[in-house]
């Protein structure tokens, strides 16, 4: 039997999932509100400073009262987007576009990630073309991937020296 070609926003959720990811799908900004409402007051992070590094975001967000900060050694969460959700893995490709120059373990443990369904690429490799077409005058440095959700607890050989994070993904369809 050959094997079954599944949609690549499909693989991407079921991957995403499998490496322990919370995902929200969201029809339209609103829910996107109103869901990253409901993280907020379900992990009681609504005193809590959040790292918000990208200004664009902060004003996107402004109208859901974060307390925000730039120190990430005492902010309680990180709400940041990113380059592109990778299918085959279900991994999420960041830059410095999104952490500057600060590595995985230095960024806040909880992690709310903003993305959109038009950034799911099949690969690493049709993500970094992505990001290089979309940045030909400065390509970003520090580009990475997050890739373990799950706590420390379930570490094997392949996750050695990855930060794992607590991450939530508002995912919002604009396709």
């Amino acid at each position: 039997m050959p094997e079954l070609k599944l949609p690549i926003d499909e693989k991407f959720t079921i991957n995403f999932k499998a490496n322990g990811g919370k995902f929200l799908y969201c029809d339209d900004l609103d829910e996107v509100f109103s869901n990253f409402s409901n993280i907020i007051e379900e992990n009681s992070w609504e005193d809590k400073p959040a790292l918000i590094i990208d200004d664009n975001l902060a004003e996107k967000f402004k109208t859901c009262n974060i307390n925000t900060t730039k120190n990430s050694s005492i902010a309680t969460y990180f709400l940041t987007t990113c380059e592109n959700l990778i299918a085959t893995d279900g991994s999420l490709l960041i830059s410095s576009n999104q952490i500057v120059t600060k590595k995985l373990p230095e960024l806040p443990f909880n992690l709310i990630v903003f993305a959109t369904t038009s950034q799911i690429v099949d690969n690493i490799g049709e993500g970094l073309r992505g990001i290089k077409s979309k940045n030909r005058q400065h390509i970003p440095t520090n580009i990475t991937t997050i890739k373990h959700f799950k706590s420390g607890d379930e570490k094997d050989f392949l996750s050695y020296g990855s930060s794992a994070k607590n991450l939530y993904l508002l995912l919002l369809e604009d396709l």
